[in-house]
């Protein structure tokens, strides 16, 4: 089914076009991602497909019965409620639902309306329908949705009571993102979902997102999460729209293809236009041949003329370079530890690194672990609660922090650049920063005018400029565009230095690491190879836990199990005993009996009765026969109890 359909829709801003003769269709169950560089029109797009903002142009079909919710780039979750009740506000007809229902119950429990049993039946049959359909809506599930969507987007059943309003930023964000999942429209349009989220939480949301019952468009820069989760690429390039199928790395293979045929193609016809041009020119003033000559400039004026494929645009360009050579060691770390204030527990703990020149390592692990902290003890910034940090021999340190706090913002572009090294000409500053797409009287503008992404470059142009021999790398794909971070990525693969970066970037670190560092609050894990590799070897250790671990069980339960046998085997052994002796008693008290039985028809016998000696004794034989006969019952007594 089609949701949603986009023909020649086009944008402006006044007289500046934005979005000319754009198409894009959204069917059932569809993975899109839309991707262009930042300013392409993206976010534009979505927000006119959302209903937004308005269009000049061209037509957007969507039948009345499609839902389509729309989270915004930048938007987060206002609300004076806490975490727990805004979610189920989602959900307030399933509780009117549940009341109705409980209200139902109350009426069958009537003593009048049992009485009428016409009555009762009608209410028993709509109850019935009403529960059946409750239950096929959702009614009985939604609070369990609501649990996995907040502890997949890390908010953790402690922090359910907290008051939205006391939330950052970022966890604002997540919450909003979560409130939409759990509404489950048919079209789901997220704009930089992955924003804010850790490692384990994009991951959690690309499964729920491949599972998701509707259709999904995204806008992120995230390549490694377009290429889990979608199946179609729209590309937003030169205000124009073009469709690839696949996922974000299929789009590039097929974009380059593309781009190779269709140069290819161009240059053959130009080949072929050179060759009928230089014809005519020779032929045309010839008697002999003008006519064929007149035939082929006919042909020429009737051939429609390919423009050249256009490549990609303007990307920065960069490389890294050092001024001198480091020793073979370059960074020893032991047990280091780090505390904000002397009363708070320790950040991290017991970390151990060891970095050698040519190393590439990404740390990862959860947010709040200290991944940046640990940048900034290294550079000094911050001061170690104990430990030992060792730079070696020629290490010069080039950091990059994510939140370029060492710009100066009242400075323009170019003085940025140019006062750290005023003994280069200003027409070679402009070069640079030209290479860093600041042309023209781009670089007269005040740093604090710019955006994330222009900063973002400018702090990577002083980076450059610095030829440090081991970079100390914070996000620095952050506020990146697509070309912008695979041009990163091409400088950094060929710097002949060292680094030790942290980034969620998993295409990032993929390309990048020869090591992956995990850090925990106590401990950290080195891992020998890139992002794909560390989720392996991630897996393979949990797979190993669960193994031994149900080996620890299965011999837990043979150990019950044998010691249960043993315990039964002496049980019934001493039951047999039991049992035997038993038969034993019974047998003597049987033969006490008889014996008692004999003494009492001697006692009556006249002779014997009045024998006093022979009386007294056979009284005697009676008294310790009973006395024994009572011992036997009181023991036979006890074994069968």
């Amino acid at each position: 089914m089609i949701y949603l359909q986009v023909n020649n829709l086009t944008k402006r801003f006044g007289a500046e076009l934005i979005l000319s003769n754009i198409k894009l269709e959204i069917k059932s169950n569809e993975r899109i991602a839309i991707v262009g560089r930042n300013g392409a029109g993206k976010s534009t797009l979505l927000n006119i497909i959302s209903g937004q903002l308005s269009y000049d142009e061209g037509e957007i079909h969507k039948p009345k019965e499609v839902s389509l919710g729309y989270l915004a780039q930048h938007s987060g979750l206002d609300s004076d409620e806490t975490i727990w009740q805004e979610m189920l506000k989602i959900f307030e007809h399933f509780q009117k639902d549940e009341q109705a229902l409980r209200k139902m119950e109350e009426q069958m429990g009537d003593p009048d309306l049992l009485a009428d049993h016409d009555r009762y039946q009608q209410l028993l049959a709509k109850y019935d329908q009403k529960q059946e359909q409750f239950k096929l809506d959702g009614g009985y599930q939604y609070e369990a949705d609501v649990k996995a969507v907040l502890n997949g987007l890390a908010f953790p059943e402690s922090m359910w009571d907290t008051p939205i309003a006391t939330l950052s930023g970022g966890q604002k964000t997540r919450l909003a993102l979560g409130k939409l999942l759990l509404t489950k429209p048919d079209i789901l349009i997220l704009d930089e979902p992955t924003n804010h989220l850790d490692i384990d939480t994009l991951t959690w949301l690309e499964g729920y997102l491949n599972s998701y019952s509707g259709a999904v468009v995204i806008v992120s820069h995230d390549r490694y999460f377009l290429d889990k989760t979608v199946d179609i690429v729209y590309e937003i390039s030169r205000h124009h729209s073009s469709k690839f199928h696949g996922n974000y790395s299929k789009y590039l293979e097929q974009k380059a293809a593309n781009y190779e045929r269709d140069l290819k193609l161009y240059e053959k016809q130009q080949t072929e236009i050179k060759r009928m041009e230089e014809f005519i020119q020779k032929n045309i003033v010839r008697a002999s041949t003008t006519k064929r000559a007149q035939s082929r400039r006919k042909q020429l004026e009737k051939m429609n003329v390919m423009d050249k494929p256009a490549g990609n645009e303007g990307s920065a360009k960069f490389s890294f370079s050092i001024e001198r050579r480091s020793g073979n060691d370059v960074l020893k770390i032991n047990d280091l530890a780090f505390r904000y204030h002397a009363a708070s527990s320790d950040t991290f703990s017991n970390l151990q690194l060891h970095i050698e020149r040519g190393d590439s390592v990404a740390l990862v692990g959860p947010n709040g672990v200290g991944k940046s902290t640990l940048l900034k003890t290294i550079i000094g910034q911050l001061d170690p609660a104990s430990g030992e940090i060792q730079l070696g021999a020629n290490v010069q340190i080039g950091y990059y922090d994510q939140e370029q706090t060492q710009l100066n913002t009242k400075k323009t572009v170019l003085h940025e650049l140019w006062d750290d090294y005023p003994s280069i000409d200003e027409k070679d500053i402009r070069t640079i920063l030209g290479n860093f797409l600041f042309s023209g009287d781009d670089v007269l503008r005040n740093v604090s005018a710019l955006s994330g992404g222009e900063k973002a470059r400018l702090a990577l142009a002083k980076l450059m400029m610095e030829k440090s021999n081991f970079l100390l790398l914070d996000e620095p794909t952050n506020h990146l565009d697509l070309d912008s971070k695979e041009v990163l990525e091409a400088a950094l693969i060929d710097y002949p230095g060292s680094i030790l970066f942290v980034s969620h970037d998993r295409y990032f670190i993929n390309k990048l690491a020869t090591h992956v560092l995990e850090m925990q609050h106590d401990k950290t894990t080195l891992y020998i190879g890139d992002y794909d590799y560390y989720v392996e070897k991630k897996q393979e250790e949990q797979e190993l836990a669960a193994l031994k671990e149900a080996e620890q069980a299965e011999t837990v339960k043979k150990t019950t199990a044998k010691s249960d046998f043993e315990q039964e085997k002496q049980l019934k052994k001493e039951q047999r005993k039991r049992d035997r002796r038993i038969t034993e008693i019974e047998n003597e008290i049987e033969a006490l009996e008889l014996e008692m039985e004999e003494i009492h028809h001697q006692l009556a016998d006249p002779e014997v009765f009045q024998d006093h000696e022979k009386a007294l004794e056979l009284s005697n034989q009676e008294k310790a026969a009973q006395a024994k006969m009572d011992e036997l019952m009181e023991e036979w007594e006890s074994l069968h109890e």
